[in-house]
């Protein structure tokens, strides 16, 4: 074998290893959240956060709800996630990597209730019948695996319903409080807003405590308003998105329209306008929502946009949205001009105009 033909066949022999790794780590890369989900349900964080220094093993053992004799597979649990970024070693303790930080069950901002709700089997099971969806006429792989649509399974099932709504809620509150220290100006000069979507008023609570001045309601149905007590500024009212919706100088749509397809988000864009002031009086939409850069590399931002569009396309009949489809649907909804600010990681602030 001369030497050309033997470089040749080592470098196949690497692109042949390496390709086999990259699909051993896609194949596998449902036990980095699996993992993680066990971490969430043992109370790991919490019990690391509390500990206050670095946690032995040892330690970390004696402290968890579980058989002593686990102690070796709790060293194999925390490698893994030691790993992927999740908890630091110090010496031979452990301590809480930034990330888990937002783990925390009783932080005010974690994401505890949104991983314990997408890992949850009604979450999971729509995933092993995507194959079947694309070769039958159901709505969503969702639908075809639970014989109703997502927003009815909520509210059938109150334990999830409940960690979903946590979830939103905590968003809404760290994505809020970075817009209004980060561009709070896209508040400034209003008279009145409408949080279309609202829920319980996350978002528009913390507009109305910011902004004194502008008159907040948040808007949603009626069974998740009724009964929330409001403030000088701010006030609930019951209704739906797409009928009439209050008249107001904005509209807040916060990581709403990613849940329908064009023709409901055009709907909801219509509506909007009818509602608020012309752009001459201030009146705009503030939107919260991804826009999509896909040809911009395969870094974690693009890549968690990706994975978001896909649980659309499994779980609702929402999508994901580029600069292009954004501009399409503000005109099919009869705005003339948008602007885009990037301060939100994988997500942005549009303001749009009538």
């Amino acid at each position: 074998m001369n030497k050309e033909m033997a470089l040749q066949n080592d470098e196949r022999s690497k692109n042949l290893l390496c390709s086999q790794t990259h699909i051993w780590n896609h194949i596998f890369s449902f036990i980095k959240s699996m993992s993680l989900k066990c971490a969430i349900e043992l109370q790991i964080p919490d019990i690391i956060d509390r500990h206050g220094s670095p946690m032995l093993l040892s330690e970390l053992v004696e402290a968890l709800p579980i058989d002593q004799q686990r102690t070796q597979y709790v060293y194999r649990l925390m490698r893994i996630l030691v790993h992927c970024g999740f908890f630091v070693k110090q010496g031979e303790g452990y301590l809480l990597a930034p990330a888990s930080r937002l783990l925390l069950k009783e932080d005010s901002l974690s994401h505890r209730p949104l991983l314990l709700a997408m890992l949850d089997p009604i979450f999971l099971d729509p995933w092993q019948h995507m194959t079947k969806w694309f070769q039958n006429e159901d709505v969503t792989p969702f639908h075809l695996t639970h014989g109703k649509g997502l927003w009815d399974v909520l509210g059938q099932e109150p334990r999830l319903g409940q960690l979903f709504n946590e979830a939103m809620a905590n968003d809404a509150r760290l994505i809020i409080g970075i817009v209004l220290e980060r561009c709070g100006r896209v508040f400034e000069g209003l008279d009145s807003i409408v949080d279309v979507g609202g829920g319980t008023g996350t978002a528009a609570k913390a507009i109305a405590k910011t902004f004194p001045n502008v008159s907040c309601i948040c808007f949603d149905v009626p069974h998740v308003v009724n009964g929330l007590v409001g403030s000088k500024n701010l006030s609930y009212v019951g209704g739906d998105m797409f009928g009439v919706l209050p008249n107001a100088n904005a509209i807040l749509l916060k990581w709403i329209l990613h849940d329908w397809n064009d023709e409901e988000c055009t709907k909801i864009l219509k509506n909007c306008k009818e509602a608020i002031q012309s752009k001459e009086n201030g009146g705009k939409l503030v939107i919260i929502d991804m826009v999509m850069k896909v040809d911009e590399g395969v870094d974690e931002l693009v890549e968690s946009q990706l994975f978001f569009d896909m649980l659309m396309m499994t779980c609702i009949t929402g999508r994901e949205r580029t600069e292009k489809d954004w501009a399409k649907l503000f005109i099919d909804g009869g705005f003339s001009d948008y602007r885009i600010t990037l301060v939100l990681g994988s997500r942005s602030v549009i303001e749009v105009y009538p």
